[in-house]
């Protein structure tokens, strides 16, 4: 078997001799016009059988990669394909002239060619373009990966998506089916007269997560700044300024490690709507997921994990306290500090959580509800009622003010989305700031630092405001069924290679 050297220099002979015995431009700046999408002529002929194509003097013109090259001498059968459809190109040198059927004796699988002439039916029934023409347009230096068996080394996968993309089709189909949701995101949202805007990615101050930031410097300013963990705090000053409805999808960046269902780069869908609250969200993206999956995939029926959901609405509702008393046995309702929390969870031996890991009340918490409860919500359900410790940017429960109207939907064991009644009262927001740098500087890395910018904006008044974070990747991973979080991303974050 030829080595990879071998291969890699024969292929350049090839090129060479394209260029200097049939005088090939190897990489042409020009395609023929009028250019004919390989997509357009199968809607269009697709069913036609030879009779019919053979009346309407079907002809076409088409351009793609050669994924498939059979000789037989004199004639040869090309496979190309353009924007993930193929169609078969029939070559005879007969037709073509001597010259250039020389020149295409030359051509290899993975270089890109255009052909023009008459539809046909071969003998086998297969649409083909029986070539008059054809010309060389991209020399393709390395070979595509063997065709049986496709790209199958995952981690390969996610390195060369290129090399995916072209021999593995479902990672195709969950590329495009990704960019349909979001379409479809954004068409729901304008129907409800939501306006999408831009808010910055390089920050003074994050905020708006419990999450580490990426950090820069600004050489002009002379300024350090941080990738935005949310857009959150941005928006709320939107509505502040009176556009009552706004929405933004776009990257944030967090600073934490990898998993199935995280990336330290990911896109986020958040919304606001000016006079409503965390019960208007829950029925907006019951609404929004049932209506986008109708549009994506057909159905609000999917399978995660071998169970059947139905993400049509109603979803049902149940509290964070009560799941995880449900779960473990602990009550956080009254296991209300760290040490007391530490005990309970000492009694009970609840496997997975380390009772000293954390080094907060909050951070705990939320430790024990993603170990015990999280895996189980097949869902969709909306878990509500989160502890005030845990949400810095919600509004108290008027009835319990210990609690905050807060929910988190979950669909098979894992979070897509993430909903407050938004906190407006700019003292109660300064307290909890505070708060949450006393944390910081007690050892919690997530804790939020103090926004004064953002406390000024809140003192010039801000309606009560419903605001909600939806992870599209999270998302699409649920419409595709996907298992891990790089499935659904074209260009995951990957450990170096060394």
């Amino acid at each position: 078997m030829a080595t990879e050297t071998e291969i890699l220099a024969a292929r350049r002979a090839r090129a060479g001799r394209l260029r200097e015995e049939c005088g090939v431009e190897l990489f042409p700046a020009r395609v023929p016009r009028p250019l004919d999408a390989i997509a357009d002529v199968l809607a269009r002929f697709g069913e036609s059988d030879a009779a019919a194509l053979e009346r309407a003097a079907a002809a076409a013109c088409v351009a793609g990669r050669i994924t498939g090259l059979r000789s037989f001498g004199k004639a040869a059968f090309v496979t190309l394909q353009g924007d993930g459809e193929r169609l078969q190109v029939w070559v005879k040198r007969a037709e073509v002239g001597e010259e250039r059927h020389a020149e295409f004796k030359l051509y290899e699988a993975g270089d890109f060619m255009w052909a023009r002439g008459p539809l046909v039916r071969t003998k086998t029934g297969e649409l083909t373009v029986e070539a008059r023409e054809i010309g060389f347009l991209a020399k393709s230096l390395r070979p595509l990966p063997e065709k049986f068996h496709g790209l199958q080394d995952v981690e390969m996968r996610y390195r060369q998506r290129y090399l995916d993309l072209l021999v593995n089709p479902e990672s195709r189909q969950v590329a495009v089916a990704r960019a349909r949701m979001v379409a479809a995101i954004r068409g729901f949202l304008d129907e409800r007269r939501f306006l999408e805007v831009e808010t910055p990615i390089l920050q003074p101050i994050y905020g708006g997560a419990a999450a580490q930031p990426f950090m820069t410097h600004h050489r002009a300013y002379d300024q350090k700044l941080y990738l935005r963990i949310s857009f959150e705090l941005y928006l709320k000053r939107l509505i502040i300024g009176g556009l009552d409805r706004v929405y933004e999808i776009g990257r944030d960046f967090r600073n934490e490690g990898v998993s199935r269902k995280h990336n330290p780069e990911f896109s986020m869908l958040e919304v606001y709507q000016a006079y409503a609250d965390y019960t208007d969200m829950m029925e907006l993206l019951e609404s929004l997921v049932a209506d986008v999956a109708l549009r994506v995939i057909g159905t609000t029926q999917v399978e995660r994990d071998g169970v059947e959901i139905d993400l049509a609405p109603p979803w049902p509702r149940r509290s964070m306290a009560e799941l995880i008393r449900e779960a473990c046995g602990v009550d956080i309702e009254s296991a209300t500090e760290l040490e007391t929390l530490r005990a309970a969870l000492r009694s009970r031996s609840v496997p997975g959580v380390d009772p000293d890991a954390s080094s907060s009340w909050a951070s705990l918490v939320d430790a024990i509800f993603s170990e015990t409860v999280e895996p189980g919500l097949s869902g969709p359900i909306f878990v509500l009622d989160y502890p005030v410790a845990l949400s810095p940017l919600a509004k108290r429960d008027a009835e319990r003010p210990h609690l905050v109207e807060r929910f988190e939907a979950f669909i098979g064991g894992m979070e897509i989305a993430n909903a407050f009644s938004e906190l407006n009262d700019p003292d109660d927001q300064r307290e909890r700031f505070v708060a949450q740098a006393e944390a910081a500087r007690g050892g919690d890395a997530d804790a939020h630092p103090v926004d004064d910018d953002f406390l000024l904006a809140l003192e010039h008044g801000m309606p009560p405001t419903g605001g909600l974070g939806l992870g599209i990747g999270r998302l699409a991973m649920v419409l595709t069924g996907a298992a891990h979080l790089r499935e659904v991303k074209l260009f995951p974050h990957l450990r170096p290679r060394d």
